[in-house]
């Protein structure tokens, strides 16, 4: 038996450890490391890599820290909360805090405008959104299963809910010539071809408000939706972590309000939520499984002992979220601080000439740039893209990482830096699409240089054919090695 040395490249280890389902290999994950590699500053390293391709919201943080400063009693690391400590230390089982539930339900409440309530008690921790989504597809499916997903969908889809649980994710075609929009014929002919693959189809994700396109369900496509679930008798998952950055009209709609206006099959519905995009604390990784079905909350409380929420963290959120007064100024000030950021990075792109999909939720930008593309190819796309993170130094997501089968569109993220950072961005970018064009109007010069070069020869030849026609010196047997005109054939 052959014995493997700890440093041997060819340790043995699992297939989950081994295998390349994570999707770290993908360009949305090399984008982060180029930055990472050259990081941006504004007087350390100005000509760094400027981080647009991370979904993160650092707008309204001043908001939270002020809040922390006027209630030190939330803390349990703070003299007014010291108190606590022993009680939050000490072991506390998978359910979780019941105030910290309490204001996680108040709190998804009020990001859905207060159309509908949540029960406490259907509240599952996870760890993060990530963490939340792969517990449901622990709870809902065996390895081998699928889930429908439409496309263009979050790249770290394949991390969170295929790498460790075996799951499948099928794509739903959706075309840019709705706006991405999904039909009832691409969902359908999706779901038939994963029959045809022997592919046990469990259910449907969704990302609502979607990610990377920033647009909303409207009821009737929800209603529509619900509806062919619960014809197939399959899940329904809506990922809701983007509920509070709606930003304009519409307003959002959550499949828990859809649900109380349609008979349907409750126990097929499930929402994941999570504080990283609406507050803007990703690094406190609190994620939420909010099911309708009771063997899943029961199961998934189970399988939360793997990736709880420390009671620390849960005791400063439940005193922060129990306060109506803050959160309700929050929700607000977020909202107008989002629409503003996201009209001045528009408004911006479209002086370059530069469109996006129209949206109303999100802390990104859809952006066309197929116009810049060489050809329009995948092969082009990832070509710009490398143009971009090295030349212009802005790592910018392709569309292709996010499963868009059209080429040519990338996420850009406008939330996760100040203004200063943010217009030095858009100068980079005006700078390459200028750039762009005066290589494009030279190319364009040089062509039609050429083009008249052409004509110009053309037409001395056939003046010259003239001449040797109108001479009886000049006439040439059919085996001369002087071409001859079209007009000497007809003549001939």
């Amino acid at each position: 038996m052959e014995v493997m040395k700890s440093g041997n490249s060819k340790l043995r280890l699992s297939k989950i450890a081994t295998n390349d389902e994570h999707g770290e290999n993908s360009p949305y994950f090399d984008g982060w490391k180029a930055y990472d590699n050259d990081p941006f500053h504004p007087t350390q390293n100005p000509n760094g890599v400027i981080q647009m391709g991370l979904a993160e919201n650092q707008l309204s943080l001043d908001l939270i820290e002020e809040w922390i400063k006027k209630n030190p009693s939330a803390s349990i690391c703070t003299s007014e909360g010291i108190h606590a400590f022993k009680n939050i230390a000490l072991f506390q089982d998978y359910h979780g805090l019941p105030e910290f539930r309490n204001g996680v339900a108040k709190f998804m409440g009020k990001a859905r405008g207060g159309r509908v309530s949540f029960d406490p008690n259907r509240i599952v921790m996870a760890g993060g959104a990530t963490g939340a989504n792969e517990l449901l597809m622990f709870c809902l499916a065996d390895p081998g299963d699928g889930f429908l997903v439409p496309s263009p969908y979050y790249p770290a889809f394949n991390r969170d809910l295929r790498w460790r649980t075996g799951v499948q994710l099928v794509p739903i075609m959706c075309q840019s010539s709705n706006n991405f929009q999904i039909t009832e014929n691409a969902l359908e002919e999706a779901y038939q071809n994963a029959q045809k693959a022997n592919i046990n189809i469990k259910g449907l994700i969704l990302a609502n408000p979607s990610n990377p396109l920033g647009t909303t369900f409207d009821k009737t496509t929800l209603k529509r939706l619900v509806t062919f679930t619960n014809d197939k008798q399959i899940h329904l998952v809506c990922d809701e972590i983007y509920a509070a950055t709606i930003f304009r009209a519409p307003v959002f709609v959550s499949i828990s309000e859809i649900i109380e206006e349609m008979e349907c099959d409750r126990s097929l519905i499930h929402i994941v939520y999570s504080l990283s995009k609406d507050m803007g604390l990703p690094g406190l990784r609190v994620g939420i499984v909010y099911s309708y079905n009771d063997a899943v909350v029961n199961s998934g409380r189970k399988m939360s002992s793997f990736g709880l929420v420390s009671s620390q963290t849960q005791h400063l959120l439940a005193s922060m979220l129990s306060d109506d007064e803050f959160t309700d100024q929050f929700l607000l000030e977020n909202t107008r601080r989002l629409a503003s950021r996201h009209d001045s990075f528009i408004k911006g792109l479209d002086k370059m000439d530069i469109q996006c999909l129209k949206s109303n939720a999100g802390l990104f930008c859809w952006m066309d740039l197929r116009p810049l593309l060489k050809e329009p190819t995948f092969e082009g796309e990832m070509g710009l893209w490398r143009v971009i993170i090295s030349d212009v130094k802005l790592n910018v997501s392709p569309g292709s990482s996010f499963h868009c089968h059209e080429p040519g569109w990338f996420r850009v993220c406008f939330a996760n830096m100040d203004d200063e950072t943010l217009e030095i961005a858009l100068r980079r970018i005006r700078m390459f699409v200028s750039k762009h064009k005066q290589v494009e109007v030279h190319a364009k010069k040089k062509s039609w240089q050429q083009r008249n070069l052409r004509l110009s020869f053309s037409s001395l030849m056939f003046y010259d054919d003239q001449i040797m026609t109108s001479s009886p010196r000049t006439m040439s047997s059919p085996h001369s090695p002087i071409p001859q005109s079209p007009l000497v054939s007809a003549k001939t």
